[in-house]
């Protein structure tokens, strides 16, 4: 949770920029009907800046899982790296969906040990995804 105040123009970019979507696991504010968070892509527990290229979006789940982190394990080299960012990085780069929709698959050391990290594929959100993708809501196609 951010200590310092955004400004609501700041939110209004940061949203923009995201498209109303989780940075790291593509859920829609529009599906979830809960509204995304603001979260520091590096914590300002560890220097990160309250600045629109600092900020992104992400569910609830999402930034709780991530907390002040920006590395974890990949769980098959066993390197620890950094996490996707979804700032600066490609979001189909590192990842990509399962063929029936409901898990997200790491392609790269910063996929996966994002996906392992955050839990992007605990039972409650593909279960959730499982619904959307028979609503016809879901995978995202942007």
């Amino acid at each position: 949770m951010s200590i310092t105040y955004i400004p609501a123009e700041l939110r209004r970019q940061v949203r923009a920029d995201a498209g109303r979507h989780c940075g790291y696991c593509l859920s829609a504010e529009m599906i979830t009907g809960i509204p995304l968070e603001i979260e520091h892509t590096i914590p300002e527990s560890l220097g990160g800046k309250t600045v629109r290229e600092n900020l992104w979006l992400a569910c609830h789940s999402c930034n709780k899982f991530k907390g002040n982190r920006i590395q974890f394990v990949d769980p098959l080299t066993k390197k620890m790296v950094p996490f996707f960012n979804p700032r600066t990085q490609n979001w189909h780069k590192h990842f990509h969906w399962s063929f029936d929709g409901t898990l997200i698959v790491g392609d790269t050391p910063y996929g996966r040990a994002t996906i392992e990290a955050l839990q992007l594929n605990n039972e409650y959100v593909v279960e959730a995804r499982r619904a959307w993708v028979i609503a016809g809501w879901h995978p995202p196609t942007d």
